[in-house]
Parts: C-alpha cells; structure tokens; sequence
C-alpha cells in the first residue's frame, strides 16, 4: 500500500475531526442540553505530540540526516554538471561543431539523470517519514484513548479541527509526557527543546515543502548554446 506523507494524513483526519466534532456537537445541544453543559472536552494537537515526543524528536533527526546525506549528493552533482557547462561554453568557437553537440548531449543526458534523481530523493524521503511516523501516531492515539477511557473526559478533539478554544483544554503536554512513559524511547532524543525538535531540515537552495523538506531540485531550464 501507498505510504501518505504525514501532510496528508493531517489534512484527512482533520477533516474527519471537523464532521465528527459537528456531529457530536450537535447531538449533544439538541439531544441532551442540560447534560451538554457537563461535558467535559478536551484537545490535542497532534502534530506539536508527534514532533515533541522523544521518538518523534528521534525519528525528525534520521530524516535530518537523511535529507542532509541526499542534498549533499544533489549539490555535488550539479557542481559537476556547472563545470561541464562552463567547459562547454568555452570550447563553442574551438572545436567542431560535432564535437561540441556530442558535449551537450551528454550534458542534457547527465542533467535529466539529475531530475530523476531528484525525485527519487523526494519519494525516498517521503517513504522514510512515513515509515518512521506511522507506529508513532498509532502509539499517540493510543495515548489519547487510554486518557478517554479514564473517565476524565467525555470527547477528545484534534486542535487542527477545532476553530478556537480555551488553553485550559489542551492537553498536549499531558498527552507528551504519557507518551514517553508509556513507549520509552531506545536511546536520548535530540537536545535543544521543543522548537529544536520541531524544525524542518533546510539549506539555502532547498524548496520549502511540508511536512518535511526535500532535497533542492537541479538547477533549470537547460542552458543552450548558440
């Protein structure tokens, strides 16, 4: 099966967290209005969980690496083709004309080589966030039920379904600390707080993307000779 990038599992559950939340809701203002003033709710953002768990936080740094080892490889390979470029553009009035279209077509083969690599890094990468997060968020919503089942609340919504509410309801910071009693991690998570562990992996030519970066695409379009 497909593995989805964690973007999209986020935009599918919170659309689902939107109806579910409009459903119950309503059930509960016009079924049972004296007992819809007892309820008590709760929220979680689940993303900020993800990120700021010990293995969310481990499973961020793998893909750092990832990322970093894969855009290292991208940058070395178009410098290569720059040079190839630059050797080119100085042999047009030199050699024949044969000779200096041979050049350039290895040069545009090696340049859409690059592109394929480029997007294999990108599904690479893609694959790899799925496959690191995926027991995680099951492990997260675990969590969530296990507080649920303890009575203490009535409905846990997702944040990222709900407009507004008052920070007296979010409990994210619970639903972290249970989590790392409950799946302790194998070795200790990156140190540098919450905003650290957050933090998508960049460099100055990579392409902003979410939720994780991707390797920056080959330079383009292709440069032509006269």
């Amino acid at each position: 099966m497909h593995s989805r990038s964690l973007s999209s599992y986020f935009a599918t559950e919170r659309s689902r967290s939107r109806l579910v939340s409009l459903l119950v809701a309503l059930a509960l203002a016009m079924g049972a209005p004296k007992l819809y003033a007892q309820v008590r709710i709760a929220v979680v953002d689940m993303q900020r969980a993800l990120l700021e768990t010990n293995e969310g936080r481990r499973a961020k740094a793998q893909l750092k690496k990832l990322f970093e080892a894969r855009q290292e490889q991208l940058n070395a390979r178009q410098e290569t083709l720059k040079r190839m470029l630059e050797d080119i553009q100085k042999q047009k009035n030199v050699v024949a004309r044969e000779a200096l279209e041979k050049r350039m077509n290895e040069y545009q083969a090696e340049f859409v080589k690059l592109q394929q690599s480029y997007n294999e890094y990108q599904q690479e990468l893609a694959q790899k966030e799925a496959e690191l997060t995926k027991g995680i968020l099951v492990n997260l919503q675990g969590v969530v039920a296990h507080i649920g089942d303890s009575g203490e609340y009535d409905a846990i919504f997702d944040q990222g379904a709900v407009v507004w509410s008052r920070t007296q309801y979010d409990i994210t910071g619970q639903v972290i600390r249970e989590y790392n009693t409950a799946h302790p991690a194998a070795a200790p998570a990156p140190t540098g707080g919450a905003d650290a562990g957050a933090a998508r992996p960049t460099t100055p030519a990579a392409r902003p993307t979410t939720p994780a970066a991707r390797p920056a695409a080959p330079a383009g379009p292709h440069p032509r000779t006269n």
